[in-house]
């Protein structure tokens, strides 16, 4: 059985998970820790419960879900998982912040690969991997059927979807991702996104003024 521990992180209030299993095997999804205070807050939880990290996360690369890559790999010696296809975007994080008047300590770009055929595996458990471009090119899903949830990254959120006016963003491809590869799962899921309360694939699909329009198609 699969243990989530939820951290609100950055300004941004970016969702960062914790998962382990009995084995006390971790991995850490979108570690967006930015301050000192936040980085020790992850630091110390991981200490006091005895998780062993195995790898971090990314669901995509925008700078809010990779700011405390630096610090978990290096804390932990260990590798950040990425799909190739948000790797460019992941090297130069450290440059687009500037944007947005912030900085971070550059990501190491020494990265694993995430794709849809190979599970992530850690401890005694595993978890699928879907591909959900639109939010950006190599956004992706974390799904555990046999623990119930989804870690939808900013690909679905509850009452909205991921934005697509960032680099790399498209709309449509957005919506065919949710509606091909989410909406078809079961509607007791629990979603648990980016940002925001977690919620369920059939509150989404009901309510979501983004997905509502077709209520009755799954």
């Amino acid at each position: 059985m699969i243990q989530i521990k939820t951290f609100y992180f950055n300004d941004l209030r970016t969702c960062c998970y914790l998962l382990w299993d009995q084995s006390l095997e971790a991995i850490i999804v979108d570690p967006g820790c930015h301050s000192a205070g936040e980085k020790e807050r992850l630091r110390k939880y991981v200490a006091q419960e005895g998780l062993h990290l195995k790898y971090v996360v990314n669901t995509h690369a925008h700078f809010d879900h990779i700011m405390g890559n630096a610090f978990v790999c290096a804390q932990w010696g260990i590798k950040a998982c990425i799909h190739p296809a948000d790797r460019r975007m992941l090297e130069q994080a450290d440059q687009y912040v500037r944007a947005f008047n912030m900085e971070i300590e550059k990501p190491p770009v020494d990265t694993l690969p995430l794709c849809e055929q190979q599970p992530l595996c850690f401890g005694d458990s595993n978890i699928r991997v879907l591909e959900t471009p639109g939010h950006s090119p190599g956004g992706i899903c974390l799904y555990a059927p046999q623990d119930g949830f989804l870690i939808s990254g900013d690909t679905l959120f509850a009452g909205s979807i991921g934005r697509t006016d960032l680099p790399g963003g498209d709309f449509d491809q957005l919506m065919h991702s949710i509606t091909t590869k989410l909406l078809p799962l079961d509607s007791s899921l629990r979603v648990l996104p980016g940002h925001s309360p977690e919620t369920t694939i059939g509150h989404e699909r009901l309510h979501n003024p983004f997905l509502a329009p077709n209520p009755g198609r799954f």
